[in-house]
């Protein structure tokens, strides 16, 4: 049966509780950057395992200041995955170098590490992964390449590789807390790092460096990316829900793999158990064949049933700017036959059991309805 009221794609999980932090911070007279931004900083270092932390703009600004702190710019290369959101590629065009994409592995759609090192060339200084939906990439074949890492975790604030938090393992690690992430602030982005002279380049870029009194000066022209303590109220508090909302996803985690196994054409995306997967994305991939739809009629036939999805994600390659600008991009056939079959199923601690149950009922009438 067709729901009766629209189910989001991935509505963020939000009480009284935010909506408190919030207004104490309004009260407090700090509307910009201020101690509850540097209690997140000292939170998050913690929770991750990592010497620094700090509270920035976005997940886009994240990488932009972790690419400048490496000093990556004109001329350089940087090797990074298709499937991922633009931002990822937009970054390094922004800093004046060019990404190298990467085909993916079948599995989990990670960059595959095996094909890194035959695109190193002498002007690759960097290699950007992207631990997508919360699955880790093979992170080990990457360090093993002595090239400096920046992590894409803008989906893995949760994520553990072989044991070991993500977040001090890289030279840096970016994170998001976009409305839709684990941990929300509705805006904003982290970097983690082990290393001091990276933590202090960021420190720079974010935010003009003042002076004492009146008297001011600045060592580099920095951006305007730093973090509000109105938006750090709102992660204080869901950092400390996480715990619950880890638990509401492992069920809706634990739904769809029970409800979608018997269903042929839709199979999700693989989940490492050497690692800890941060369940941020429940995403499948659509076989038109066995299922009898295409991922984007299968898309429609959803949308019928008042059930939102999303795309995660179009390869970046094939976009019109990055198709335009860079023609001699030879094919990347795993990234390119995936970017025409996943999709993501709704996921957030707001909502039920009941809802997970709604999806996979739809799932299963529409493939009725197809064979």
């Amino acid at each position: 049966m067709t729901r009766e009221t629209q189910l989001g794609f991935q509505p963020p999980s939000i009480g009284e509780e935010e909506i408190e932090a919030v207004a104490e911070a309004l009260r407090s007279g700090w509307l910009t950057t201020g101690p509850r931004a540097a209690l997140l900083e000292e939170r998050m270092a913690d929770y991750l395992d990592a010497k620094h932390v700090l509270a920035v703009a976005s997940g886009t600004a994240a990488m932009h200041l972790a690419l400048l702190a490496l000093g990556i710019g004109e001329g350089d290369e940087v090797i990074t995955t298709p499937i991922t959101w633009p931002a990822t590629a937009n970054v390094i065009v922004h800093t004046g170098a060019t990404p190298v994409f990467v085909d993916v592995r079948e599995g989990d759609l990670n960059i595959d590490p095996e094909l890194i090192g035959a695109a190193v060339t002498e002007r690759t200084k960097a290699v950007m992964p992207v631990h997508l939906a919360g699955q880790p990439c093979d992170m080990d074949p990457i360090w093993d390449l002595g090239i400096p890492v920046i992590e894409d975790a803008a989906h893995a604030a949760e994520s553990a590789y072989r044991g070991r938090k993500l977040g001090g393992l890289s030279d840096a690690t970016c994170f998001s807390l976009y409305a839709t992430k684990n941990i929300t602030a509705g805006e904003g982005g982290l970097v983690s790092t082990n290393r001091d002279d990276v933590a202090e380049a960021i420190r720079n870029l974010r935010l003009m460096r003042r002076g004492d009194g009146s008297l001011y000066d600045i060592t580099v022209p920095g951006y305007k990316a730093n973090l509000s303590d109105v938006l750090a109220a709102i992660a204080l508090v869901q950092l400390d829900k996480l715990p619950e909302h880890t638990a509401a996803r492992q069920r809706q985690f634990a739904l769809y793999d029970e409800g979608l196994a018997g269903l042929d054409g839709i199979e999700p995306l693989a989940r490492d158990p050497r690692d800890t997967h941060a369940l941020h994305l429940y995403v499948v991939r659509v076989d038109a064949g066995r299922f009898g739809l295409t991922r984007d009629e299968l898309q429609r036939a959803l949308t019928a049933e008042r059930i939102s999805t999303s795309i995660h994600f179009l390869p970046v390659h094939r976009l019109s700017w990055y198709r335009e600008r860079f023609p001699s991009q030879p094919s990347l056939p795993v990234a390119e036959r995936a970017g025409d079959e996943i999709l993501s199923l709704p996921l957030s601690p707001a909502h039920s059991n009941d809802d997970i149950t709604d999806v996979i009922e739809a799932l299963g009438r529409i493939r009725d309805r197809s064979a």
